[in-house]
């Protein structure tokens, strides 16, 4: 099945993070509980992320400024930060890029998300309104919790690229 295209080039631009700490030699993932009022996916586990927003950025001096557009670096990052923060109270820092995936949301708006890991850096668990539960795993516990499609797969890619660095 094709889904409606809405427009050609029209995407939202959202980031997750695979966030992770290591304790006593186990290392551990944050997974988190979405909400029952959410309408994606509600009370299934997932990692935190959310959109990008013009205002993770355009408030700031701009890395570079030229006679066509400003430029800002760092602005993933920068979203991710802000969205790990609203959503579990928590810091993090060494963020890496893992991976994307597009999809097309049930009401016709194509998503990119850039799936990321970083280090857990500090912070106490504060929930938002849009998070019910939270769990720090380990890769082999995946399997125990109805993760949204994919998740699991993620998990175990920076599980692996942790194991071998």
């Amino acid at each position: 099945m094709t889904p409606e295209r809405r427009e050609n080039e029209l995407h939202r631009i959202a980031v997750t993070g695979i966030v992770w700490k290591e304790e006593d030699g186990v290392r551990r993932y944050l997974i988190t509980q979405r909400a029952a009022h959410k309408k994606a996916w509600p009370l299934q586990w997932t990692v935190p992320g959310g959109g990008m927003e013009m205002d993770d950025y355009v408030h700031d001096e701009p890395s570079y400024q030229n006679p066509e557009s400003p430029q800002w670096y760092g602005a993933v990052e920068k979203t991710l930060r802000r969205e790990v923060r609203e959503e579990t109270g928590l810091e993090v820092d060494d963020i890496r890029y893992l991976m994307d995936v597009v999809f097309v949301r049930h009401d016709g708006v194509p998503c990119l998300v850039l799936s990321m890991f970083c280090k857990l850096a500090g912070g106490t668990i504060a929930y938002d309104a849009d998070t019910a539960d939270h769990a720090w795993i380990t890769v082999e516990e995946v399997g125990n919790y109805d993760l949204i499609q994919g998740i699991d797969e993620e998990i175990r890619a920076v599980d692996a690229m942790l194991g071998s660095a």
